[in-house]
């Protein structure tokens, strides 16, 4: 491989979590399952996404939570919890519990902003006008502050239950978690306030084009701007997320269905979007070879070895599936990535699909 082609160390999958409205559990138990199946695979980490109002996952938490006791190996990551509808130090204590349950497994990632649907929920999560309060990157940080466990009151405040006398502070206490805390940076002023405060950074398929209509210069522009800020003594993370969607062993009917899928979101990716010059990146969609040929032709991801696979919303767990399947078989080995057994592909051939 040359120096400018990407060498993916680490490989995760993010997923919508989607469900029936008149069935959720059979949505959520096919999640689970995927996330045992990219486990299977050697996936090296398996992200939800957190969705409010709508047929998706609400509480982060409480699914990774579930997903820790049905898994052992896999990093279990959230992309993205919107601060704004959030408790900084309630969600703190929900972290910090599924971290402890799943071992240490948890990466957590934010955004910040008036999040979605404000208008209808906002007066249902606080008591008061939603408008005046906070939802800023300043909700983070104060979360940050409370997973960091320092004592509540003075030296001489003691709390009593049943059992026991401590020193009041969030619990479980679990400092490591701190270093695994994501934030879902599309600005440069987002990627700058990451980098300050030292998270890690998520990167995906969106970016908001300030300076340029290129998708990929800005991209590349704003994970400079962060390795620019972070502490170089910190060993911050960037992962890179892009909608791959092979279709090797898929049946004719199914390649079809994913192509019109990449088709009906082509128009998009052609120039900045709306007022804020939204960006988007072309979804990657076709046979393996052709895929991994753009991929290795992406700038972007020869800046990092951390890819993440944005799975589509709507599909289904068999289409999931085997996604993941041809993503580790034909698409990760040509990128560098290790295999199970500790070897390299670099050669770029791509298996015959199973």
């Amino acid at each position: 491989m040359s120096d400018t082609t990407p060498r993916i160390r680490t490989l995760s999958f993010l997923t919508p979590g989607n469900y029936p409205d008149d069935d959720p559990y059979s949505g959520l138990e096919d999640t689970l399952r995927l996330f045992e199946y990219g486990e299977s695979l050697g996936f090296d980490g398996a992200w939800i996404r957190q969705r409010h109002l709508e047929h998706g996952v609400g509480s982060a938490a409480v699914f990774l939570a579930a997903a820790g006791q049905r898994t052992s190996r896999i990093q279990l990551g959230t992309a993205v919890i919107p601060i704004g509808y959030e408790s900084p130090f309630r969600l703190a204590e929900d972290l910090s519990l599924a971290d402890v349950l799943s071992r240490g497994r948890l990466q957590a990632g934010f955004s910040a902003g008036t999040p979605p649907h404000a208008d209808l929920l906002g007066g249902l999560v606080f008591d008061g006008d939603w408008r005046t309060y906070d939802l800023s990157y300043g909700r983070i940080a104060r979360l940050i502050e409370n997973l960091r466990g320092d004592y509540l009151g003075d030296a001489d405040t003691v709390i009593h239950s049943p059992g026991n006398t401590q020193r009041p502070r969030l619990q479980p206490h679990n400092p490591g978690l701190i270093d695994r805390l994501w934030y879902g940076g599309a600005s440069t002023r987002s990627v700058r306030w990451a980098g300050e405060n030292g998270l890690n950074l998520l990167t995906g398929n969106i970016v908001f084009g300030e300076h340029s209509d290129d998708f990929t210069t800005t991209q590349s522009s704003l994970i400079g701007e962060y390795r620019g800020l972070v502490d170089p003594a910190r060993p911050a993370r960037v992962a890179v997320g892009r909608v791959i969607v092979p279709f090797d062993s898929a049946d004719r009917a199914t390649r079809e269905r994913y192509r019109q899928y990449a088709e009906s979101r082509r128009e998009r990716t052609l120039g900045p979007q709306g007022p804020r010059r939204v960006l988007f990146a072309p979804d990657l969609v076709g046979p393996a070879e052709e895929i991994i040929d753009r991929l290795r032709a992406d700038p972007v991801l020869a800046q990092t070895s951390e890819l993440r696979l944005e799975l589509p919303y709507e599909f289904h767990r068999a289409d999931y599936e085997q996604i993941l399947h041809d993503t580790v078989e034909l698409i990760a080995p040509a990128l560098g990535r290790r295999t199970a057994t500790g070897t390299e592909h670099e050669t770029g051939e791509v298996a015959a699909p199973a």
